[in-house]
């Protein structure tokens, strides 16, 4: 009876048939550009749409905003010491005798105004991305034209919030053979050139090691590649075997809110990075698509601080980014210098914010128990 059992490749055997790994991403010129989106390389450059000049407001002209005078809050002894005294419970080396027992020569409420100015950006870019084709839909140009960046509808987040939303660009999708396997579905393993077969590290490829058969490759010099599994190949890590990528361009849309902020420093024993955790009054806020520097406060400093930072952020996010709303607030920072005697010494500290946070760089008795 003849034999019909067809005969497998023999282990170790080279099939040229099977192509090299290719690149990881689509090399220069395998994909044709689209209009509208002309400049990608394929790789991770994501090209920067700046906004059509409909999405760029401009600055009105000799229209300032004027802020109304406020009063500068005060503290009491009976808070300034709770202040105190909660400051000390979380120092465990603190003794809160002194807290209980000082007595105040003088509170010093000091006026401190925080500027700070919000800008709302919404930016766009785009880089070709792929993935495994399986028979998904393939939303390609025989539906329409491709919308431009700035065109693709999205759905605004709440204002003010960071966010980033990818989109897929309809009708930019389309089919071609895997670059990295040449639609082969599987590359040549790196790991023994294809071969299957590796040479046995223990004997060296002579079969006998100390004059004995290898006891690692049972003689024969070689083994069975541990990548491929002695195939000499590997399923393609791009196309997954599928030999063919869908193609498409991947819309980001980046929504940030870009803040800074600004206080005057008129209190050179205070370091002014402790403002930074602690709340104030917001007794004025202003809010429109661009706002307009401040005149005729009180504080020069603040005036100057919203025109130069007004100025900056138009400068900086305008030519790159939508600027969809602009906020500038200034708050009242509560800030008072307590000034105390405790047996016989004079000593101060600070109460701060609207927490009533305390810094103080001396307390006396630091490493006693109360």
């Amino acid at each position: 009876m003849k034999n019909t059992q067809r005969s497998r490749p023999s282990v170790g055997a080279f099939d040229p048939n099977i192509p090299e790994e290719g690149p990881s991403a689509p090399p220069p010129g395998w994909l044709d550009d689209i209009h509208g989106y002309q400049g990608h390389k394929g790789g991770p450059d994501d090209p920067l749409y700046p906004p059509p000049p409909a999405y760029s407001p401009q600055p009105e002209l000799n229209r300032n905003t004027l802020v109304p005078n406020v009063r500068v809050p005060t503290i009491s002894e009976d808070e300034a010491r709770h202040a105190l005294l909660k400051f000390v419970e979380s120092k465990w080396t603190y003794s809160s005798k002194p807290a209980r027992n000082l007595t105040f020569r003088e509170l010093q409420p000091i006026t401190v105004y925080r500027y700070r100015l919000e800008t709302y950006t919404e930016t766009r870019t785009s880089a070709w991305q792929f993935e495994p084709y399986n028979g998904q839909m393939v939303d390609g140009p025989q539906y329409g034209m491709c919308p431009q960046p700035w065109d693709v509808p999205v759905t605004l987040p709440q204002r003010y919030t960071d966010l980033v939303e990818k989109v897929r660009v309809p009708h930019t999708s389309f089919i071609k053979l895997c670059h990295k396997c040449k639609g082969c579905g599987r590359t040549r393993c790196n790991n023994c050139f294809g071969r299957g077969m590796k040479r046995c590290t223990f004997c060296h490829g002579n079969g006998r090691s100390r004059n004995k058969r290898c006891t690692s490759c049972h003689g024969r010099g070689r083994k069975r590649c541990i990548s491929c599994h002695g195939n000499g190949h590997r399923t393609c890590s791009i196309c997954h075997g599928s030999q063919n990528l869908l193609h498409f361009i991947l819309l980001t849309v980046t929504w940030k809110n870009n803040v800074d902020n600004f206080i005057p420093d008129r209190q050179p024993d205070f370091p002014d990075k402790k403002f930074e955790k602690v709340t104030g009054d917001p007794f004025f806020i202003d809010e429109n698509v661009l706002v307009y520097p401040i005149q005729g406060f009180p504080d020069q400093e603040i005036c100057d601080a919203s025109l130069k930072l007004i100025n900056e952020h138009l400068n900086r996010f305008s030519s790159t980014s939508r600027i969809l709303q602009q906020r500038q607030t200034i708050e009242l920072v509560p800030l008072t210098h307590a000034l105390y005697s405790y047996k016989g010494k004079d000593r101060s500290f600070f109460v701060y914010g609207t927490e009533n946070k305390v810094f103080t760089s001396k307390y006396p008795s630091a490493c006693s128990i109360s």
